[in-house]
């Protein structure tokens, strides 16, 4: 399906992308302005700050709720910035629309969710607002488009996506595996899209943010949305991952900002995808290669040989069958096998021979 889009007419300046700023949560009034003005002074046109909650587990700060929402009008009076918050129910929706909230975002719990994404997409109805989906928490991309269609059928044009990354029960660098072979397939899908890069939760950690932010502006994204609190350490939730308003500066202030319409760009672009599915299959790579040590010592302890000639077969036809479905020569596939498994023969005697 086909998305009709309008821009989103979220404000930024000529030398940055568009950027959403402001704390993980609204913990008090007092922050929440201190925040917003330290942003405004360093030019920031879009403040965030969550005002529903919901933890992974319960007991932890889950917003103040309405509470919160005339803070976020104060912000909007006092500094002329447009602002911005999550919405997962109807009731948020017609809440934060009572408030005059300029952006809503829909987050990753709430878009793996078809029957949540459908109850937003009905209270949407007859709004104009900028509506940013997040990617479910899983990899799946269909899902994601879904929910993306059911807001624009909801008469939503000015629709954006917002990568934040995909939960791993196997993290290792990040919060949240960035898997940019998955957004870029969107941008491919939808080119005129926006998306708009979230390094706060795919990092999870602020040393992370600046990297994160410019690999996004490598693969011509259109946007940020991060975590900045005027006093981070001090957060009431998601505190690692957050950086002051003038370290956030700072990171902008170094983003290199791409030619899109740039040939030797496109290349640019291109390899970084080749680099980052590539940094996938050594991840991968990595993790067959531990099971294979595992399969070693048990050999070991059960006195069986490291080659099982009939599993070697079964591997070789299978793998390459799946690559000629997958328009990949079928030698080519068995070669590659070849490879990996002559690797994890090794590994395994290396185990036994101990």
């Amino acid at each position: 399906m086909e998305l009709e889009l309008e821009p989103l007419n979220i404000p930024s300046d000529n030398q940055r992308p568009i950027v959403i700023a402001g704390p993980c949560s609204a913990e008090t009034e007092e922050q929440v302005m201190e925040t917003a003005q330290q942003l405004a002074m360093k030019g920031c046109h879009n403040f965030r700050a969550g005002v529903w909650k919901p933890r992974t587990k319960p007991g932890g700060f889950e917003g103040n709720g309405e509470k919160a929402l005339p803070w976020l009008q104060r912000v909007k009076k006092e500094t002329g910035m447009l602002v911005s918050t999550e919405v997962a129910t109807p009731e948020h929706v017609e809440l934060a629309l009572k408030y005059d909230v300029d952006i809503l975002w829909i987050g990753a719990r709430t878009s793996a969710n078809p029957f949540a994404m459908q109850a937003l997409a009905d209270s949407l109805k007859g709004v104009d607002v900028p509506v940013l989906v997040k990617n479910p928490v899983n990899p799946d991309l269909e899902l994601w488009i879904g929910a993306l269609e059911r807001i624009n059928q909801a008469g939503i044009k000015r629709l954006g996506a917002i990568h934040r990354g995909f939960s791993s029960f196997d993290k290792k660098i990040y919060r949240n595996l960035p898997m940019w072979q998955i957004p870029i397939e969107l941008k491919r899908r939808i080119p005129n899209l926006p998306i708009i890069n979230d390094p706060s939760h795919i990092g999870g950690r602020r040393e992370l943010i600046a990297p994160l932010c410019q690999q996004a502006m490598d693969l011509g994204f259109e946007g940020l949305i991060v975590e900045s609190h005027c006093s981070p350490d001090e957060a009431w939730s998601d505190a690692k991952q957050q950086v002051t308003p003038e370290v956030l500066d700072y990171i902008l202030s170094l983003l290199v900002i791409r030619d899109h319409a740039s040939t030797v760009e496109g290349i640019q672009n291109l390899r970084k995808q080749i680099d980052e599915i590539d940094n996938e299959l050594m991840n991968m790579l990595a993790k067959r290669m531990r099971v294979c040590r595992e399969i070693g010592q048990y050999k070991k302890e059960n006195n069986m040989t490291v080659l099982q000639t009939s599993r070697y077969s079964e591997i070789l036809d299978k793998r390459g069958a799946q690559g000629a479905l997958c328009g990949i020569s079928a030698e080519s596939v068995k070669s590659i096998f070849e490879v990996i498994h002559k690797e994890s023969v090794r590994q395994q005697l290396d185990i036994i021979n101990k």
